[in-house]
């Protein structure tokens, strides 16, 4: 791994040490609690999260996660780079036992997504990217084999018929505004319903071309998608003014945004 940046050497030993974590509990009997704002919270979550901020503290990188504590923005504001992190993404299919969860790295330089990586414990895959480095998919037991990874091609040609990855657990009503949309153009439409940041997989891959989402986010959701999509040449943006989206903000919440992959984002749909 010596083409590699040490931060990003390090991202991938935080998630394998998280989703190892995660998954402990996973195969137990475990309890859910619900936090301040409503959404749940398990034990996997807050172990992962001390799994990461541990192995990532010793890079001196600030950290901005999910189950960690936030530093006010007077603070944040003056860093030039950040770990975004959501140490367990899509608690809810967790909870479900579904395996459609995922752990999420990112690194924030001056507001935009350089480098994600996002992890599948149950399925033992990582997608990782930046535009430095390129787009990988990898199983765990391939981490030091660089040569058993899979390098991601931008992915050509949108798919016949249009492929929409969508939540397994969050819907919103503008979301049918654009499939009317795009069933005036493409006149059919199939779905992938998925978890947390694993629809990222499917558009990194190019088993699906676009993913518009109208619920409520937070910056370490969709950071690491966004850096890997970019890498391929895609795109998330803000679903009202189509610039990208951006991170460290004063409110860690995203804007409603569509992810698109280039040959959707060049189709002009």
């Amino acid at each position: 791994m010596q083409k590699f940046p040490v931060a990003y050497r390090f991202a991938i030993s935080a998630a394998l040490t998280a989703s190892k974590a995660i998954m402990a509990i996973y195969e137990q009997n475990f309890e859910s609690q619900d936090k301040a704002d409503g959404s749940p919270v398990t034990a996997a979550d807050l172990a992962a999260s001390a799994c990461i901020e541990e192995i990532l503290a010793p890079l001196g990188i600030p950290i901005t996660g999910e189950e960690s504590d936030k530093a006010p923005y007077e603070q944040r504001q003056h860093w030039q780079q950040c770990w975004c992190i959501d140490p367990l993404d899509g608690t809810k299919e967790f909870i479900k036992r579904n395996g459609e969860f995922a752990v999420n790295i990112a690194l924030i330089e001056n507001g935009q997504p350089i480098f994600g990586l996002i992890a599948s414990p149950v399925q033992e895959e990582i997608l990782l990217g930046s535009k430095e480095i390129g787009v990988f998919v990898l199983h765990f037991k391939d981490v030091d084999l660089i040569e058993n990874w899979t390098q991601l091609g931008i992915p050509e040609k949108i798919n016949k018929p249009l492929v929409m990855t969508c939540s397994r657990s969050h819907h919103s009503g503008p979301v049918l505004q654009i499939i009317n949309a795009l069933k005036e153009k493409d006149h059919e439409l199939n779905y992938i319903k998925k978890g947390s940041a694993l629809k990222f997989f499917d558009l990194a891959s190019g088993r699906a071309d676009i993913y518009p989402r109208f619920a409520p986010t937070m910056e370490w959701d969709i950071a690491a998608g966004q850096a890997i999509l970019e890498a391929l040449g895609g795109e998330v943006v803000h679903a009202e003014t189509g610039e990208p989206l951006r991170y460290n903000k004063a409110n860690l919440v995203n804007p409603y945004f569509i992810a698109r992959t280039q040959a959707m984002k060049n189709s002009k749909r």
